[in-house]
């Protein structure tokens, strides 16, 4: 493409960065770095009342995890409140934006008396400066808001990046708030706040967005802000509407009904790079690829393959691929992982190679680093075997051959080849089955009757754990 190419995520602070915000930020990031683009992060901090720091933070630290670097940002709307300001007097000035002096009550009775004759509700342009029209006379102590002068005819018509060509009627959509007034008790050099459709609008100008990828939640807005651009003369983005994310419901996934923060995931032990492999998928393909890098979305996503239909929320299925993720995850990053989880639990683990060789043993079994710290919890805590356990593998025909294996135990180099010797040579002394000895074993020392090769298992204990464990069967004795 001869333009450099350059997308924009804009999540608002009211909350948690969601999937449907993560998925769309991914996609605004791979279609940029697929174009050697550039990605710009900014905050829709308008909504004073409800944005929050903790709301910021916990956006950028979503960004992070998700590996989701951006060339510029955070930028902040609440900082550019003179640009804002700026341009809605250039409108003015243009005859592309006016003043109104409604109060609530009277568009309140505006829109009662419309429903009345059973017309759509609209605002009724009685202070759009129109040729030959005599304005209202100005009420006294009413802080206006300032409204975009909406073309009254016309088609406004757009080819979506995802759902195709759109076309909506100028008549169906009515002159919109683009400036509120400052709140009542502001100082007097206050400034307005922009509206959503306004604020966006300058934003992308300014920060020369060409793509914006976005929830089609948004598709309604998009004539207004097509006739914005055109009212400023300023190049227009392309727009691609994403489809929802439906939960296990049916109903929409979101930040207000049913969706956890991307951070949750991260929490629960699933792995940056399987989360936007799922991501990914929902809503775009290619070919039949289930499990791919972040590199080879980069080089396939160009911004086809997009779907049009909702997709929906798979817990197994994300299960699925943050297994497969473990299981080609580097052993010494896993047990870094592990270590952080265990010390949620208030469990401190020493960083040494026996935690990367534990991680490599079990992870296989595991779908989330939760999951694997659940069993490696065994080597840094004492287990207590559940007496149903301790009833059914710890027979009066086990018991010698444990106090045996125990003593041999002691005196072997600690290695899994001796070990598994000296289970077998304890075997065949007492004249039992593998799994008479190798249950009770488990039991005792890992507090679980199923775990990997127990040879190999017990080679990762400190050898004087593994006896202090086997010692409570010669109490039994």
């Amino acid at each position: 493409m001869s333009q450099t190419i350059r997308t924009r995520i804009a999540p608002s602070p009211t909350g948690f960065l969601h999937l449907g915000t993560a998925r769309t930020a991914l996609y605004s990031w791979a279609y940029a770095r697929h174009h050697g683009g550039q990605f710009v992060l900014r905050i829709e901090d308008t909504d004073v009342a409800r944005s929050t720091q903790d709301s910021v933070d916990q956006i950028i630290a979503s960004m992070k995890w998700l590996g989701l670097d951006y060339d510029e940002g955070p930028i902040y709307q609440m900082q550019r409140l003179a640009r804002y300001q700026a341009v809605v007097e250039q409108m003015i000035a243009a005859g592309t934006a006016y003043r109104c002096y409604c109060t609530p009550t009277e568009l309140d009775t505006m829109r009662e008396a419309q429903r009345e004759r059973g017309e759509k509700t609209h605002y009724d342009g009685r202070w759009r400066p129109e040729p030959g029209k005599q304005l209202p006379p100005v009420p006294e102590g009413v802080r206006p808001v300032v409204r975009f002068r909406n073309p009254r005819d016309g088609v406004v018509t757009w080819d979506d990046l995802v759902k195709g060509p759109i076309s909506i009627a100028n008549q169906e959509i009515d002159d919109l708030i683009i400036l509120r007034p400052p709140q009542e008790g502001a100082a007097g050099d206050a400034l307005g706040v922009p509206t959503y459709n306004f604020a966006v609008v300058v934003d992308d100008w300014d920060m020369g967005i060409t793509h914006v990828f976005r929830g089609d939640e948004h598709v309604n807005n998009t004539p207004w802000q097509i006739n914005i651009f055109q009212a400023l003369g300023a190049p227009l983005p392309r727009f691609g509407h994403c489809p929802i994310i439906l939960g296990d419901d049916g109903l929409k996934l979101s930040k207000r009904r049913g969706a956890v923060s991307v951070t949750a995931y991260e929490e629960a032990g699933y792995l940056p790079e399987a989360m936007l492999n799922y991501l990914a998928r929902l809503g775009w393909s290619h070919g039949d690829e289930e499990i791919f890098s972040r590199d080879q979305m980069v080089a396939w996503f160009d911004g086809s393959h997009l779907s049009r239909s909702p997709a929906q929320w798979d817990p197994a299925k994300l299960a699925w691929v943050n297994a497969q993720y473990i299981k080609q995850a580097d052993d010494r990053r896993l047990a870094d992982l592990v270590r952080a989880q265990l010390a949620t639990r208030g469990i401190q683990a020493s960083a040494d190679e026996r935690m990367a060789a534990r991680c490599a043993l079990f992870k296989d079994r595991c779908t989330t680093v939760v999951e694997l710290a659940d069993w490696l919890e065994m080597f840094q805590v004492p287990v207590t075997p559940a007496e149903q356990d301790l009833a059914t593998h710890l027979t009066d025909a086990v018991r010698p051959a444990l106090v045996a294996l125990r003593d041999r135990l002691a005196a072997i180099d600690w290695d899994k080849t001796a070990i598994g010797q000296a289970i077998k040579d304890t075997i065949a002394e007492h004249k039992i089955k593998m799994p008479q000895l190798a249950i009770p074993v488990r039991v005792l020392v890992c507090g679980r009757a199923q775990t990997p090769s127990v040879d190999a298992v017990l080679a990762l204990f400190d050898r004087e754990t593994v006896l202090d464990r086997l010692q409570h069967v010669r109490a039994m004795l």
